[in-house]
């Protein structure tokens, strides 16, 4: 089974070389890599297309990124990656390993997040805990799903916030998701940026106001 990598970026120059070097060792183990940039003005874009990658242009905004790279991947499967998220050493085998079979149709990895404050990892416990319990997975996690399943339910819904739970509603209908134990590492840069306990209520708020029926637009701006 083949992998699409699919990472969408915006802006994120200065978080490229490293990207690209992790994106490399995937590509050498098989994965289609494929970068989809959603207007950057810093010369990402052109960054990774000088470093040999395939960089795809879509409108801004991580679900319109992320179905624009789905629908020009070739792959059997399809994992997500965010720019600031690394995939652990055996990711691709451990993907393989569950969609293979055939009982499960998507996935994602446990999570941890990097960073000074000893809270994160604190929030990545119990972000993982939840995940378990709900069969909701975040964007953080390295979402991972069969091309044909994803097709199924429509990929990505065209909202600008919340787009990975909507997904996984839709996902977990055909099957549960397979929790891979092994943790993908993201950057705690937002949470110290804003603050860790300010972005927890911050997140649990707009969660819950997501889950009372208010529109993902009104979130996305809340949020920002």
């Amino acid at each position: 089974m083949r992998i699409a990598v699919i990472v969408p970026v915006l802006n994120e120059a200065s978080e490229m070389p490293d990207l690209l070097a992790h994106l490399r060792v995937l590509k050498r183990q098989g994965c289609e890599i494929i970068i989809v940039d959603g207007g950057s003005d810093d010369g990402s874009d052109l960054i990774g297309r000088r470093e040999g990658f395939e960089v795809l242009s879509a409108p801004p905004g991580r679900a319109k990124q992320m179905n624009a790279g789905a629908r020009s991947a070739a792959s059997e499967a399809l994992l997500f990656l965010h720019a600031d998220t690394r995939l652990p050493v055996n990711a691709v085998a451990l993907v393989r390993e569950v969609l293979e079979p055939g009982s499960r149709v998507w996935g994602r990895f446990d999570l941890e997040i990097s960073g000074h404050s000893p809270m994160l990892a604190v929030v990545a416990f119990f972000m993982n805990w939840r995940s378990r319990l709900s069969g909701i997975a975040t964007g953080d996690q390295a979402i991972f799903v069969r091309k044909s399943a994803f097709e199924a339910v429509s990929g990505f819904a065209d909202q600008p916030l919340m787009e990975d739970i909507a997904l996984s509603l839709r996902l977990r209908a055909i099957s549960p998701p397979a929790c891979i134990p092994a943790r993908a590492v993201t950057s705690g840069r937002r949470w110290e940026r804003r603050g860790v306990w300010r972005t927890i209520f911050l997140m649990w708020r707009l969660r819950l106001a997501y889950w009372r029926g208010v529109s993902p637009e009104t979130l996305a701006r809340l949020y920002r």
